[in-house]
């Protein structure tokens, strides 16, 4: 008999690991993909994941003077009512530095 109970769609935990909140059926760590759960048959548990958004950017300091960036994730619902809002990164680039970035929005069907 198992103990285990099956995880409410949406429903949240932190990462043993590295203290982000993560979804409570997640078997990797998004941020720090620590495995959370332990598979006796040393297999991948296999997700249903629809990826439904990607982006992929580069920004770049071509001016003769440092720069200053901010990169700033926020999520709204389908009223426009902001939901969350957070700051990804801080930073400056020198001249000629560059930094590249990558959003992505995964959809999962939780087992």
């Amino acid at each position: 008999m198992s103990t285990a109970r099956a995880p409410l769609a949406g429903r949240t935990r932190s990462c043993p690991h590295c203290k982000a909140t993560i979804l409570e059926s997640a078997d990797v760590c998004p941020a720090c993909r620590h495995h959370l759960r332990f598979n006796p048959a040393g297999q991948a548990a296999t997700v249903t994941a629809q990826s439904v958004f990607r982006v992929e950017g580069v920004i770049e300091n071509v001016e003769a003077v440092p720069s200053e960036y901010a990169v700033v994730v926020a999520v709204s619902d389908e009223r426009g009512t902001e939901i969350a809002r957070k700051v990804v990164n801080v930073g400056a680039l020198a001249p000629g530095e560059r930094r590249s970035c990558v959003v992505s929005i995964d959809l999962f069907k939780p087992t």
